[in-house]
């Protein structure tokens, strides 16, 4: 019978070792069944333990840790306070196990349960949809005197559109930067998505009204999140690793933008990201990378029909990323 459902889950959809694992089964086991093993070897316990409660020491637990007295406290506070007395009648791990057989690990507080924030996942099908931005540290000439620097990316194509240097962090200076790359650009911002962390200048009121009055979407990391901005991180750590950037402190503000203005001239159209098949920033931004791309594809055909025994299977995918996710859940493909 067990054999039976199995396979019909298996013509369902189902994996083989997912279904059994469903109801407590070992593949191996189904595995020996099938090929006419009459004995069911599976492992576990032919005797009781020594040190098992009893049912009639089992229910004076549960009577005693759900009577009137105890009923509000948790087995960790129950344990002490028996011991205080010098009763002792299980273990709080048991008691937790009693517990929780017979469901009542309820939360019985007047707050509520803690939640699980989810994550602001949005999705860029094009350039223009969802925009990232931050604000890194750069070393000035002055010791503990530190340069910050705004950056605004493009996510679908990794792209920077905006940038500016200064010497204060200042949500002003944020707004100023957004609606003059909006301005640059020819873009209108309204439906668009940006997102940022949590830091001051990004949900600063100026900013948040402006983005308000534009119809842009803002989004924001969650709270001790460090990872829900991560395009900007990654940016900023290609930044920072070049083999270029500055080992020593900039000399002044004029030579930390001359420095960062190269940087963006090179990331935009020389750099190769590998998030976006091995393409430039500018090219996927501007749509050149369609025509690079299946460039590739047919060198790479060409190449496995000159030499096929190069290849096991397919060839190098080639192929454009459609969907670029913003924190996506685990279980998204990307």
């Amino acid at each position: 019978m067990i054999v039976e459902l199995l396979d019909e889950a298996v013509v369902s959809g189902a994996r083989f070792e997912r279904a059994c694992e469903e109801i407590g089964l070992s593949a191996r086991s189904v595995q020996r069944w099938r090929a006419g093993a009459e004995d069911d070897l599976r492992c576990g316990p032919l005797t009781a333990p020594r040190n098992k409660l009893s049912e009639a020491e089992q229910q004076r637990i549960l009577a005693l840790v759900t009577s009137p007295r105890f009923r509000d406290l948790s087995p960790a506070q129950i344990v002490p306070l028996l011991a205080d007395e010098g009763i002792y009648v299980a273990s709080e791990a048991t008691i937790y196990r009693l517990l929780r057989r017979e469901k009542l690990l309820k939360h019985r507080q007047a707050s509520r349960p803690p939640m699980r924030r989810k994550r602001p996942e949005h999705v860029a099908t094009g350039p223009n949809q969802v925009w990232v931005w931050d604000i890194t540290y750069l070393r000035g000439p002055i010791r503990g005197m530190f340069f910050r620097l705004y950056t605004i990316l493009d996510l679908w194509s990794r792209k920077v559109v905006g940038w500016a240097v200064h010497e204060v962090e200042s949500e002003e200076l944020a707004k100023k930067l957004f609606v003059e790359t909006c301005r640059r650009l020819d873009v209108n911002p309204s439906g668009m998505v940006f997102h940022a962390d949590n830091g001051a200048a990004m949900k600063g009121p100026t900013l948040q009204a402006t983005l308000q009055v534009l119809g842009v979407v803002p989004s924001f990391s969650r709270p001790r999140v460090s990872n829900d901005n991560a395009f900007a991180e990654a940016h900023f750590r290609t930044m920072k690793y070049r083999p270029d950037f500055p080992s020593r402190p900039f000399a002044s503000l004029t030579v930390a933008r001359a420095w960062v203005e190269s940087f963006v001239a090179w990331y935009n159209a020389t750099h190769l990201h590998s998030g976006i098949r091995f393409v430039t920033p500018a090219q996927r931004h501007a749509g050149q990378d369609l025509a690079i791309l299946e460039k590739r594809a047919g060198v790479y055909a060409a190449a496995r029909e000159r030499w096929p025994g190069r290849w096991s299977g397919s060839t190098r995918n080639w192929s454009r990323i459609q969907h670029v996710r913003l924190t996506p859940e685990r279980t998204a493909a990307a």
